[in-house]
């Protein structure tokens, strides 16, 4: 008599094929009620890659090394939240800089009375990591359509523990027209490493959300620094014509194909 094979233990879901179009966790199975072991042990592991990006120190003084061999001009800053730990409890302090870093940007700006165009602050944010993947080869970009346009460029600043709202105290006390946050944003389970940029015209302490306009998830898996760059210059050249940004201010750029080469025309939502 032929022994018959033991049932599988694991499940499969039928919907399994469209997990090769998204990263998101659908189509996982089942093993009685629960996940199978290795959905479950991957799951552990993104949310372990989550928690280390929070964490993780960005390391200003390479990066400040990097800008400067680059031509760059380049301020050090910090939040008035003093550590990490302080910084992920109190969100308000991470919004405004301590008191030597603001009296470190105005003694610049009392030596440079003519204000700036546009200021650029790099910030951890809650993602150092994506900071230091995806900073340098997005300001890249920027910087190529910055000398096209002839703005003026503010020293770089480096700000550690920032929130988004402290690049509008920086810009303020540098009197920039504007001013371009490049902030690593708050980890996902598929994506630890995302990259954030927040845009504000006429930028001053007390702007909310509404008055900046943000181009998220900048990575390799995501939106890529030539289309992240296309949509902030479109932007800043609205923003200056308009004289706004945030929700008055729509993302109306021409759209680039997928080799980021030829632009097309219309809305990313529409059509």
């Amino acid at each position: 008599m032929s022994r018959q094979p033991p049932a599988p233990t694991a499940i499969t879901n039928p919907w399994a094929h469209l997990r090769q179009h998204t990263p998101a966790r659908i189509a996982l199975g089942r093993a009685g009620a629960s996940l199978p072991t290795e959905a479950q042990l991957d799951f552990q592991f993104a949310h372990a890659q989550a928690r280390d990006a929070v964490h993780l120190t960005l390391d200003t003084e390479a990066l400040a090394m990097q800008l400067e061999q680059r031509g760059h001009r380049v301020l050090q800053l910090h939040s008035a939240a003093p550590d990490r730990d302080t910084y992920l409890q109190r969100p308000d302090l991470g919004r405004r800089l301590s008191d030597a870093s603001a009296e470190r940007v105005d003694d610049h700006a009392r030596q440079h009375e003519a204000g700036y165009d546009l200021a650029i602050v790099i910030a951890d944010g809650l993602s150092a990591l994506a900071v230091q993947r995806h900073a340098l080869p997005l300001l890249q970009r920027i910087e190529e359509q910055i000398e096209k346009d002839g703005w003026s460029l503010a020293p770089i600043c480096l700000v550690q523990q920032s929130r988004v709202a402290l690049g509008d105290e920086v810009g303020e006390r540098l009197e920039a027209k504007m001013v371009v946050m490049l902030l690593g944003e708050r980890p996902g389970l598929s994506s630890p490493d995302s990259l954030g940029l927040y845009f504000t015209y006429a930028p001053k302490v007390g702007r909310t959300d509404a008055d900046r306009n943000c181009i998220s998830n900048i990575r390799l898996e995501g939106l890529s620094y030539n289309l992240a760059a296309h949509r902030l210059i479109h932007l800043m050249r609205e923003a200056c014509r308009r004289q706004l940004s945030g929700v008055n201010l729509k993302d109306e750029a021409e759209i680039l194909s997928l080799d980021d080469a030829s632009p097309k025309p219309g809305n990313f939502l529409l059509g």
